[in-house]
């Protein structure tokens, strides 16, 4: 396998205003669809006069369009900012996002809201830049760990962005992007005063269009064996793990006869979870048992999960096994964590594009695929009728992670010391 460049130190201590800003960033990049949820049925009926089951065709239409831009920008961005440095990425993106939701907010016509959604997901996919910055900051032996700070993110953003927007939705179906509008605009200016450059001079790299989208990311990591088995791995979990919002909601008003409020303080629970394990817990787990025994505990985390809730029949269940679901999120730090040790410190910005468009392309594939397995078993007149179905397929999921995984891990020698970084850590 060819040898990475030599990994440089940390960029050294950054203040934690300019971490606040990152983590502000990434809660207000997971809080867009949660802000969306309570208010969608009322905006797209007011905006196609239809009836809500059609007018739900378009708001799937939509939640595509976002997640194919953030397969197709997330190498785009990472290897912008790996030419012209993090912060401008970042900052950029804010405000592009601070614009998105006003536009969001002023839309008179479908095709308006398209348009912004369409912008969402390009600037949306800066969680590339966001995660290069960590990368910049942490020695090689703690990124796994410091990006748990996205995981953070995530989770208080999946809690926040359902409450505001059912709160604010009270007041008209814009309220709650005027509110997104000025949290962005009011962080942008934020990052602006508060936030370094963390990308060394020596570390950039040109810019080159032909690795700048995913199949060219994907073709610059064919040097890299050891990438390619642990990207394919993500891409599975990810699929498996997009279960969840795909629909959770529809299998616990089916299995449970949860109502609406039952289903969103489920979800606002999840979300803590994923805060609380990401954010605290892994800072305590990572270093005690390394990055490798991590990602197996977090794999073997949501085994437990999806398989308890392919066949929980009562609402106790589904709750005892947020724990387990919550315990799962330390896989994707993790994964991230390898990833980036396996790569040198000038394409930080492509190998973070790269994962941001894994997560992008998981994101059209689980909800069209578990919805379907879905729709099947949990038919009136289903042959089979197993409404958690679509677990048990994201349970099978994760066990092929571990066939990918497993001969990786065991191959992999313990982490080296900063001393011996140049060393590829696969071989």
């Amino acid at each position: 396998m060819p040898e990475t460049t030599s990994a440089v130190e940390p960029a050294g201590p950054v203040s934690p205003h300019a971490l606040l800003f990152v983590f502000i960033t990434l809660t207000i990049n997971a809080m867009g669809i949660g802000l969306m949820m309570p208010v969608m049925p009322a905006l797209m009926t007011e905006l196609t006069e239809l009836p809500v089951s059609e007018a739900a065709r378009w708001g799937g239409a939509i939640s595509v369009v976002y997640a194919l831009m953030q397969f197709l920008c997330g190498p785009t961005l990472g290897n912008l900012s790996d030419r012209f440095g993090r912060r401008p990425v970042l900052l950029i993106s804010m405000f592009a996002i601070a614009i998105d939701y006003l536009v969001m907010a002023l839309s008179w016509h479908l095709a308006i809201l398209f348009v912004a959604r369409i912008i969402s997901g390009i600037a949306g996919a800066t969680m590339s830049a966001a995660t290069a910055f960590i990368a910049d900051i942490s020695a090689k032996e703690d990124r796994a760990k410091n990006f748990g700070l996205v995981g953070a993110g995530f989770g208080v953003g999946f809690v926040l962005g359902p409450i505001i927007g059912g709160l604010l939705g009270e007041y008209g179906t814009r309220a709650p992007f005027y509110a997104a509008a000025a949290l962005s605009f009011l962080n942008f200016v934020f990052g602006l005063v508060m936030l370094p450059e963390t990308l060394k001079p020596e570390n950039k790299r040109p810019f080159d269009w032909r690795r700048a989208n995913p199949f060219g990311a994907l073709k610059q990591i064919a040097k890299y064996p050891a990438v390619q088995i642990l990207i394919l791995g993500l891409f599975l979990f990810d699929v498996a793990h997009y279960v969840y919002p795909a629909v959770w909601s529809y299998y616990a008003e089916r299995v449970f006869g949860w109502s609406p409020g039952d289903i969103g303080l489920s979800l606002a629970m999840v979300g803590i979870g994923y805060a609380l394990v990401q954010g605290v817990l892994i800072r305590y787990l990572e270093p005690r048992l390394g990055v490798s025994r991590t990602l197996l505990l977090g794999l073997g985390a949501n085994l437990v999960a999806f398989t308890g809730l392919t066949f929980a029949t009562e609402g106790w269940m589904a709750y005892a096994l947020i724990g387990f679901a919550a315990l799962g999120a330390l896989a994707t730090p993790a994964f991230t964590g390898l990833l980036s040790n396996l790569m040198p410190d000038n394409a930080q910005g492509e190998m973070q594009g790269l994962i941001s468009s894994a997560a992008g392309l998981a994101m059209v594939i689980s909800p069209f695929v578990m919805t379907q397995v879905f729709a099947v078993f949990a038919a009136p007149d289903a042959a089979v009728s197993l409404p958690g179905a679509p677990f048990a397929l994201a349970a099978l999921l994760i066990l092929a992670v571990f066939a990918i995984v497993l001969p990786y891990l065991r191959r992999t020698a313990p982490a080296p010391s900063p001393s011996s970084s140049s060393e590829n850590p696969a071989e």
